[in-house]
């Protein structure tokens, strides 16, 4: 049997059932606009009767403003992604805001892009990636939307950054290798080599196994995935491998951990691996991968609080950059430090 459509309620019935003009309910809907409080709670008793909820699409065409932020990414297989966009889009929500998930991947041309965010009229744009080339943020901005990069660069153009400290992370990392006495030489995993968090974070790696006098193999993975990081991995240990790796992400780590075990190679007697990001999954018995984990939350509370700044306050707006610090979560892949 057919399901009747349901009678929808309009904003003239609401009108009709409070006493008042359809401009007063629209008033009292749309945020910031003038209402007297007895009107409002008229208006407010006569919609919840009624089962009235307002059309946003509709008071968008009056305000000129449509709620919606633009959330654009371009690494969704990486699991990482699914906790930032749960907490963005709730954090969203919260402040009366809703998310219109963009995905970039394998997207070269920042116009293209603009275009569609235009044509969905968004009020602001989030880039929550670091693969992206600076330029889309860049875009976006000088076509007059508010921006946050978040997991970003430093900026080159009116918007804001909210990311770790990539450089003070790679640092980190090579440090607790080095402590755990892998010394002979330290090997980096990482990410598609054009990510500004992977330069970064090489080039604090780096900075430390050279001050130790220490070597540092270096590989690229094609992606953030288990399976290009499986490949990368074989290929190290038909070329000889370091002793102890960062690895440019927990699945980069998982498809390396994984290539050494179906090779008989010993973790972490032999080979020490370190993931980036503290995923779930990194902390599964079967798994159980020493990682470094970014301040997700605080970055994603950071986002928000200065996209309303930009949203507020567009004429009196000033960029700015964020960097936050990481911490490491230990487990079984890495030896513990080694006593002085």
């Amino acid at each position: 049997m057919a399901r009747g459509l349901k009678t929808k309620i309009t904003l003239a019935d609401v009108a009709q059932r409070a006493g008042v003009s359809r401009s007063a309910v629209s008033r009292t809907f749309t945020p910031g606009a003038s209402v007297s409080a007895q009107t409002r709670i008229r208006v407010e008793r006569a919609a919840n009767e009624l089962g009235y909820r307002p059309n946003i699409l509709a008071r968008s065409l009056t305000t000129g403003q449509t709620g919606l932020v633009g959330l654009v990414a371009n690494n969704f297989k990486n699991p990482a992604y699914l906790e930032i966009f749960d907490t963005f889009t709730r954090l969203l929500q919260a402040k009366g805001l809703r998310t219109l998930l963009i995905n970039l991947t394998d997207e070269v041309e920042p116009q293209r892009s603009l275009d569609l965010l235009m044509q969905y009229q968004v009020d602001a744009v989030v880039v929550a990636t670091s693969t992206l080339p600076i330029e889309f943020c860049s875009a976006f901005a000088d076509a007059g939307l508010p921006v946050v990069h978040a997991f970003g660069r430093t900026n080159q153009g009116d918007y804001d950054v909210v990311s770790i400290d990539n450089q003070a992370a790679g640092a980190m990392a090579a440090r607790r290798l080095l402590a755990a006495g892998y010394r002979t030489q330290l090997g980096f995993l990482g990410g598609p080599e054009a990510a500004t968090s992977t330069r970064d974070r090489l080039a604090g790696f780096c900075a430390v196994a050279q001050e130790e006098g220490v070597p540092v193999q270096v590989q690229f993975a094609s992606a953030y995935t288990f399976e290009a990081a499986n490949a990368a991995m074989h290929k190290m240990m038909d070329d000889g491998l370091a002793q102890g790796y960062l690895c440019g992400d927990d699945m980069i780590a998982m498809g390396a951990l994984s290539a050494l075990q179906s090779a008989g190679i010993g973790v972490p007697e032999q080979v020490g691996i370190i993931g980036f990001n503290n995923i779930q999954m990194a902390g599964w018995e079967n798994i159980r991968l020493t990682t470094i984990a970014q301040p997700i939350n605080q970055v994603l509370e950071l986002t928000v609080e200065r996209l309303q700044i930009q949203l507020d306050a567009a004429d009196t707006y000033q960029p700015s950059v964020t960097l936050l610090p990481c911490s490491i979560i230990e487990r079984d892949t890495l030896l513990p430090i080694a006593p002085v």
